[in-house]
């Protein structure tokens, strides 16, 4: 009886191709329609895919056994699923590899109850970042520069010679959970706010965020964290010109960490707060960079020596402004991701207002794939919203093909950053 049945299944199979697909594959309209996504190279298709492909290739092993390969090949030559896959066979090495991607943000000041509460955002910071908060959420790893310290109250507050240019940022501890419920998993602390309310600012901003789980790099006493996400170590480090943080001006430190860091992890993700600052500092001039007589770094050198070195993604911040973007050895810079959100205390007109959210989509061995652009615009008195004019776009469009005509990187109006 077991084998009348078995015969009477393959007979189905070989003369009747529409019950073919139903009986080998439940649901097959709905997989042929996924298939097409995998030009994409979208890792869930792609999974899906590559689980389809074995399961033909187990009936084509049933179908050899009992038939012959002729009529094997016959049998399955009616089936267009068993086709559409057959052509993928020879272009899958290409794309059986999956894909991780890590988002990248600029400056994030929540808001300061410095020297007041009057520079705190309303309903207690909570719908601050609403507006992108499905953006930030969807990447393997989200990162972001944290300008200021969460504190509640004291600390020793920095010295300020010329009040025009000197702020000191002091947020209320409990909104390093609007950052968690945002997606944050790491976070810069190496910039020139990381002090303003000295030692007790500093760990308290640092327990804060160990006790949430979001890693941190930057401090000298904290200099870089590891993280897993999706099956990969994600490493990261974070370097300033300013006291108490990773230096930007040394390369040889620089170099010596990233090698350690690539131990530990898959992916090292390295920082930057460099390059001068002012509404005419957008251009990467790949010199060494002063604002008001401080060292700024050189942005190209540092960024080229830490991925001679191993890192994999270089995302900068300091300037206030969106700049250029670049590719080096298959590895992916951003010299400056702008103002993100920062709330009361910044001033967002023209090019202050507008930043991109960054996400960089790599390979295992931290190879650039592509990456994707979302436009944000902050006005008033600041708080991130996608821009429909996406204006960040164009900036990123204009400044790259000017200061960095042979990049190897096209930006469409999409946002969509490829190779070209």
């Amino acid at each position: 009886m077991k084998n009348l049945f078995f015969v009477l299944f393959l007979f189905l199979i070989l003369f009747f191709p529409g019950c073919q697909l139903k009986v080998l594959m439940p649901g097959y309209q709905q997989r042929v329609a996924e298939r097409d996504s995998i030009a994409r190279a979208d890792s869930i298709a792609l999974a899906d895919s590559i689980a389809r492909v074995k399961s033909f290739a187990r009936a084509e092993v049933i179908a050899a056994g009992f038939f012959g390969e002729k009529e094997k090949a016959d049998s399955f030559s009616d089936s267009l699923v068993y086709n559409i896959n057959r052509a993928h066979f020879k272009g899958l090495s290409a794309l059986e590899e999956k894909y991780y991607s890590v988002i990248g943000v600029g400056d994030i000041m929540l808001g300061t109850n410095y020297p007041n509460t009057s520079y705190l955002p309303a309903n207690d910071g909570k719908d601050l970042l609403a507006p992108v908060k499905h953006v930030l959420r969807d990447a393997t790893v989200t990162f972001g520069n944290l300008e200021g310290v969460l504190l509640n109250e004291g600390g020793d507050v920095k010295d300020c010679n010329n009040p025009d240019l000197c702020f000191a940022f002091r947020m209320p501890e409990h909104y390093a959970l609007h950052l968690k419920n945002a997606g944050f998993d790491m976070l810069s602390l190496a910039n020139n706010h990381v002090g303003d309310f000295g030692e007790e600012g500093r760990q308290s901003t640092v327990r804060n965020l160990d006790e949430l789980g979001i890693a941190h790099a930057g401090l000298l006493t904290h200099p870089y964290s590891v993280i897993e996400r999706d099956g990969l170590k994600f490493g990261l480090l974070a370097f300033s010109p300013n006291r108490g943080t990773l230096s930007i001006h040394d390369y040889t430190q620089a170099q010596r960490l990233v090698r350690m860091l690539k131990k530990k992890s898959d992916i090292v993700v390295v920082s930057f707060h460099g390059g001068a600052e002012g509404d005419d500092a957008y251009r990467v001039t790949c010199e060494t960079e002063f604002y008001h007589g401080e060292n700024r770094g050189n942005v190209c050198e540092f960024s080229k020596a830490v991925i001679d070195a191993g890192a994999d993604i270089v995302f900068g911040h300091g300037p206030h402004l969106t700049r250029a973007v670049d590719l080096y050895k298959d590895r992916f810079i951003a010299y400056s991701l702008g103002n993100f959100c920062t709330y009361a205390r910044f001033r967002l007109t023209g090019e202050r207002g507008i930043a991109p959210i960054m996400k960089v989509y790599f390979d295992h061995t931290g190879k650039f794939i592509r990456a994707e652009v979302t436009p944000i615009r902050q006005t008033g008195r600041g708080g991130p919203f996608i821009d429909p004019g996406n204006r960040a776009i164009h900036s990123l469009q204009r400044l790259t093909r000017e200061d960095f005509p042979d990049s190897p990187l096209q930006i469409g109006n999409d946002g969509l950053i490829e190779r070209k």
